[in-house]
Parts: structure tokens; C-alpha cells; sequence
């Protein structure tokens, strides 16, 4: 579930539409969490999909720490890619801002942290090297991340949270805890699914 004041709109040629806040959101807030209205699928149930189906999960599912592919029911979809995304995900199941972000703004994610399959291809960014998300991204740049939510867990609690009440029930002591920094956060890398370790399984 997407943080109640966003909205969908076009954003350029180049990206199509894209997820924009229409009031301030500030650093520390949820701005999406995982919700029973995801549908989730498995490797196997896409594979069996006919290629429409399939196209659709590329384009819009992530992948969880399980390997399986998450399609959000709202218009968290469609948030897009930066290498300087304003929200990150948590090993909470759900996103933080992690800089406040502004009425008009876009709200994006690094899609480096979605376990894509594929490598995706990226537009130019000012201020990065990165051209392309890896399915590996998780595995070199937690630690980076894991600073930012750090910072943005120090406001948790200082500032509105309209998506707190869903936060899941295995998880919501710990989130406490880091919040009011009597614990240390579980590292963004719990995310991370590694396709080799499958394959290893299989």
C-alpha cells in the first residue's frame, strides 16, 4: 500500500507515469508497505503464464527475499528508478523516505534492491557512475543503504505514520525498538534473494 497522498502522473516521455506526492512527506515516514491485497506469485506460476501475463510481471513485480514476485495492487506499481531514490525498502516489508520529500516530487526506489532478474538499463543520473540496476545490487550497496535508513529511523517516531497501523505483527516490536533506538535494524540485505543459491537447491 502506497502512502495515502501520492498520486499517479505523467513524468516525461522517457519514463512514462510515475508515483508524486501531492503533500510533504517527511524523512522517517512509511511511504508504501507490503498488504494481503499484493498478489504473490511464485517462479513457477509465471513461467506457466500465458507471455501478456508474463510482461506485466516483469514490468510491474518485484521479487521478495523468497524469489517469489510481488505485484502491488495500487498505484505503488507504477514508482519509478533512481540511483538516488528518495525511499528505501526495510527487512520490515515496508519503505522508508529517507529525505523529506516535497508536494510535486516523485517518490523512487533503487531498483537495485527489487531483485530484478534481468540487468535494467538506466537514464543518465548526475552525481552517479551506475548505469544499470544488477540483480546483485543488494549483495554491494546494503551497507550505503543501510546508513540511510539508519538516519531516516531516527524520525520515525516524530513524524506522521498513516501506514503504521499495518505495519505486520513479526515485526513490529523490532520496528519499535530501532525507532526509539533501543535495537539495532536488521539490514536492508535481508531483502535479498539469491537466484544462485536456487539453482544450487534445484
Amino acid at each position: 500500500m502506497i502512502h495515502p497522498r501520492t498520486e499517479v502522473r505523467f513524468i516525461s516521455k522517457e519514463k512514462g507515469n510515475g508515483v508524486v506526492a501531492t503533500a510533504f512527506i517527511p524523512k522517517g515516514t512509511i511511504t508504501w508497505i507490503g498488504d494481503p491485497l499484493d498478489q504473490v506469485f511464485t517462479p513457477r506460476e509465471v513461467k506457466e503464464m500465458h507471455p501478456v501475463f508474463r510482461d506485466i510481471i516483469d514490468t510491474y513485480a518485484f521479487r521478495d527475499n523468497k524469489g517469489d514476485f510481488v505485484l502491488c495492487w495500487d498505484h505503488s506499481r507504477f514508482v519509478n528508478h533512481s540511483f538516488n531514490s528518495n525511499c528505501l525498502s526495510t527487512a520490515y516489508n515496508f519503505e522508508l523516505a529517507v529525505r523529506d520529500i516535497y508536494p510535486g516530487e516523485e517518490l523512487t526506489n533503487d531498483y537495485g534492491y527489487l531483485n530484478l532478474t534481468e540487468p535494467f538499463v538506466c537514464l543518465p543520473e548526475p552525481g552517479t557512475n551506475r548505469t544499470k540496476v544488477m540483480p546483485d545490487d543488494l549483495v554491494h550497496y546494503h551497507m550505503e543503504w543501510d546508513v540511510q535508513l539508519i538516519e531516516a529511523f531516527k524520525s520515525f517516531n516524530t513524524v506522521s505514520q498513516p501506514l503504521a497501523k499495518f505495519i505486520e505483527s513479526q515485526y513490529r516490536n523490532k520496528v519499535e525498538l530501532v525507532a526509539a533506538g533501543r535495537g539495532d535494524m536488521d539490514s536492508i540485505l535481508n531483502c535479498y534473494y539469491d537466484e544462485r543459491k536456487r539453482r544450487m537447491a534445484a
